[in-house]
């Protein structure tokens, strides 16, 4: 599966406020150290195992503060490499290179560890027809960036944002008076083609959504012998009917999840548990 990113329209934007905050006023260390325009190469190396993730990303900072540093990535997006290998060489203004070095670093730093950390769920049931999702649990100002490197990482996006599709969670069904009214109310309003995800935490929640016709049910912090019998009961109600499990998923429990025969699984532990990859530019 290819992970696509933003378009620049999109991009540049974030990349922009993110170095003017680092920057602020200006870099008073390199300034001051520079007395001519300079050129010069830096190599990124990775101090410790994992996947790639943001070297386009990673780039694109440097390009901004100047379109004639060259960026020559060794390596590509969702490759997994080893401690000491290096990914990336870098050749052109130093003035550029220093002022962009942390941001850069940062971002792929933080995407590598997610992709990192979503290709060992991903693995774990690799073998089963179920896929892993990610959540908008995701870090403000992020999202679009730490949703990218869960493609790299080879899981699929769940939405993006509310506009995405209509998932009717416990307090959305709090607020309506149960899944049925939840379901009748929205589908006179939305607008098509958006589909409805229903959340469900027992066997009589999922009947009423069977009833409703919800395209996708959620089994929501279900213990393994009720989202088997959940699944099958949908099963043999709606075949059509996609099947997502959620809840405490951990990498110890997430295979045992899987094979219940869900669709997918959604979790936000790549992404809220995942650690940064050490990387480092050397000049």
């Amino acid at each position: 599966m290819k992970a696509i990113l933003p378009p620049r329209i999109i991009l540049d934007p974030l990349l922009q406020q993110w170095l003017l905050e680092d920057i602020g006023r200006g870099d008073r260390t390199t300034a001051g150290l520079l007395t001519e325009k300079q050129t010069t190469s830096a190599n990124w190396i990775i101090k410790e195992n994992g996947v790639i993730a943001g070297l386009s990303i990673a780039a694109r900072v440097f390009q901004l503060l100047d379109d004639q540093i060259e960026f020559m990535s060794l390596v590509q997006d969702g490759d997994y490499c080893e401690k000491g290998t290096k990914i990336a060489v870098l050749k052109g203004s130093l003035e550029a290179l220093l002022m962009g070095e942390r941001v850069a670093l940062n971002l792929a730093m933080r995407l590598s560890g997610i992709a990192t950390a979503t290709r060992k769920y991903v693995e774990a049931i690799a073998d089963l027809p179920c896929q892993l999702v990610d959540t908008r649990k995701t870090t403000p100002g992020l999202r679009i960036l730490e949703k990218y490197a869960i493609q790299v990482g080879g899981a699929k996006n769940h939405r993006m944002g509310l506009d995405d599709a209509v998932m009717i969670k416990d307090n959305h069904i709090a607020a309506a008076g149960g899944i049925g009214e939840a379901i009748a109310k929205i589908r006179e309003t939305m607008p098509y083609p958006l589909s409805i995800e229903v959340e469900t935490e027992t066997l009589e929640q999922v009947k009423i959504a069977l009833e409703y016709q919800a395209d996708i049910i959620m089994l929501d912090n279900m213990s393994l012998e009720l989202m088997a019998e959940a699944v099958n009961l949908i099963r043999q109600n709606n075949s059509r009917i996609k099947i997502e499990a959620s809840g405490n998923i951990t990498l110890e429990t997430i295979r045992s999840v899987a094979e219940t025969g869900v669709d997918y699984i959604s979790s936000s532990a790549p992404i809220t548990r995942s650690t940064w990859l050490d990387l480092s530019m050397k000049m």
